[in-house]
């Protein structure tokens, strides 16, 4: 168990990162638009995406680079797509909130809270329809607990019986609202339930619970190939994306969630296994140096050609809109 915990720290330790050095290029104007950081969350994606193949499928919405990473997607080419450079995931065009990479399951982030998730509920039902041995997660977060599309959503999974974990990254605030102010009734876990789907909570910050979790479902939702539902809770240390300060918030509240980061429960862990102070160190000095030459190389990157805007467009039943 030792290593695996070793292999996760190091994946959460390269989200947590990379989203620090996003925030500093949103801050110095190379990254255009919005970022929003997944910092405290990376317990979530780290424990779930190290258990799935290549082949799965992920969606994700706007707070989308952690998973991205934990899928194992390039951070190079994700560090040229925030910059809008070419050789992004999406040659430059689709900026932070826009990440995909089709190779890698990724089918990508998404602004509009909760349509990665009828994205995803779409990728389960090709599945089904071609027979094909795979399974998709979809992340999302509490903002979309009273959203109709993620209703939609599972009300389609548990009809046709799709092979999809529906995974809830409850950081407590939507947008600058605190979610429980604003949901009625027990919240998540009991909406997907109503619909007929098995849900289950975790404590989104202790990565081997997350893990362990994520296991049990996984190995159920590749057996019985139905819908299933995951809790985290969890908590993001930094604003609603980078330019919030998250004054909004009680500052007791911040500093008692810092002390529930999970890099840091896990780092504490390790060491009460017996591993190094110095060698978890050298994991953080690796993964800046990892993301630091990322970008560095995604400044040094030209932008997409002008004609790149004509690229990737849907063109079907063009000509005939045309006539």
């Amino acid at each position: 168990m030792i290593s695996t915990v070793e292999r996760l720290f190091e994946t959460m330790c390269l989200i947590r990162a990379f989203e620090d050095e996003a925030g500093k290029m949103l801050e110095q104007g190379f990254a255009r638009g919005s970022v929003h950081q997944y910092v405290g969350e990376e317990a979530i994606a780290t424990a779930i995406c190290d258990q799935l193949h290549v082949t799965d499928y992920i969606s994700s919405y706007h707070r989308g680079h952690g998973h991205s990473i934990a899928k194992g997607l390039d951070i190079c080419a994700m560090a040229k797509e925030l910059l809008g450079r070419a050789g992004g995931t999406c040659n430059g065009k689709g900026g932070s909130m826009h990440i995909a990479d089709f190779s890698k399951g990724m089918l990508g982030a998404n602004g509009v809270v909760p349509d990665g998730v009828t994205l995803a509920v779409g990728a389960a039902q090709s599945i089904k329809l071609l027979k094909q041995d795979r399974v998709v997660v979809a992340f999302f977060g509490d903002g979309a607990l009273n959203r109709g599309p993620l209703f939609e959503a599972f009300n389609w999974a548990s009809v046709y019986e799709l092979p999809i974990l529906f995974v809830c990254e409850d950081n407590q605030y939507a947008h600058t609202q605190r979610t429980r102010s604003v949901t009625a009734g027990e919240g998540g876990p009991l909406r997907a339930k109503a619909f007929g789907i098995p849900a289950v909570s975790v404590d989104g910050n202790d990565v081997i619970a997350v893990y362990e979790m994520a296991k049990a479902l996984l190995n159920q939702l590749r057996t019985e190939r139905k819908p299933l539902y995951l809790h985290a809770n969890t908590h993001r240390l930094y604003g609603h994306l980078a330019y919030d300060k998250g004054l909004y918030r009680d500052p007791n509240e911040v500093e008692s969630w810092k002390k529930q980061d999970c890099i840091l429960r896990t780092e504490q862990w390790l060491q009460q296994q017996g591993v190094k102070s110095s060698k978890l160190l050298k994991v953080h000095q690796h993964a800046r140096q990892q993301v630091t030459q990322a970008f560095e190389q995604a400044k040094a990157a030209p932008f997409p050609d002008i004609l790149e805007a004509f690229t990737d467009v849907q063109d079907v039943g063009f000509e005939k809109g045309l006539k």
